[in-house]
């Protein structure tokens, strides 16, 4: 379910990035090549952006499928930006909170999707709701598995933590009280992109005229796409990006072998 895009780099139409690929997020909201769960991706979208100057995004979203709102192509070929995250959704739940529940999340400087599902919801994650503050359940923007791990995941970058290790924790958290889930999750802050690949594609292109792009699947055939493995944490910049294992709860919590003393 869902394909999502983050960019950094020069500036750029959001249209140049969102639109007119062969293969673009607009066109995989109804023929996505690589999506493992789901074929069409219609029960909503949302663009968020980063305007020179002002570091907190703006966003534009809607309930029904891109291709059916006549005015997003005329402002994605207009409105430029060095940041932003996008993402056309296929519901886990039809119906749930309809704009409310379409990506990007956002608090702050931080924009955030979810592509997957947790397993079991709500249920499975009920134990983690005691966790989190009584006012960040209240505000949640929906009532759907994206809406709460995103409230998981602000918890911790309210608390300090770095985005990467947010996203690590969340996951882990998440996989560990719902295993079976799917969790590929996108944060940036107009800065730095921050990801995880679990339990569906992920990939990344670092294009030769500067810039970043990770997404769930490639926007063309360009050879320099990046696929990146599965239960893996990826870190960019406008130039570079770092890839690092993620274990599986079990292993995390695991107890060190003994060392016996040779002899």
């Amino acid at each position: 379910m869902c394909r999502h895009l983050a960019y950094l780099g020069p500036e750029e139409p959001l249209g140049s990035l969102l639109v007119e690929p062969p293969h673009a997020l607009y066109r995989q909201s109804w023929a996505p090549r690589r999506q493992r769960y789901g074929t069409v991706n219609a029960d909503g979208f949302g663009v968020g952006w980063y305007a020179e100057g002002d570091p907190v995004p703006a966003r534009y979203r809607r309930a029904g499928p891109i291709w059916a709102d006549v005015s997003f192509a005329d402002l994605a070929r207009v409105v430029r930006t060095t940041a932003l995250l996008a993402a056309v959704r296929d519901a886990t739940v039809a119906g749930a909170d309809q704009e409310a529940a379409a990506a990007p999340f956002a608090a702050g400087p931080w924009l955030f999707s979810h592509n997957g599902a947790v397993r079991g919801w709500p249920g499975s994650l009920a134990p983690l709701a005691p966790s989190l503050p009584a006012v960040d359940l209240l505000s949640m923007e929906a009532r759907n598995d994206s809406a709460f791990v995103w409230a998981l995941v602000l918890a911790r970058l309210r608390g300090g933590d770095e985005m990467g290790q947010a996203l690590a924790d969340t996951v882990l958290e998440v996989a560990e009280a719902a295993p079976g889930s799917r969790l590929n999750l996108l944060l940036t802050d107009g800065e730095t992109i921050t990801a995880t690949a679990w339990g569906d594609t992920l990939w990344y292109l670092t294009r030769p005229g500067g810039g970043t792009v990770v997404a769930s699947e490639p926007y063309d055939d360009d050879p320099r796409w990046q696929e990146v493995p599965d239960r893996t944490l990826l870190a960019a910049g406008r130039t570079d990006v770092l890839i690092t294992p993620l274990k599986e709860p079990s292993d995390a919590l695991a107890p060190e072998p003994s060392k016996e003393p040779s002899t």
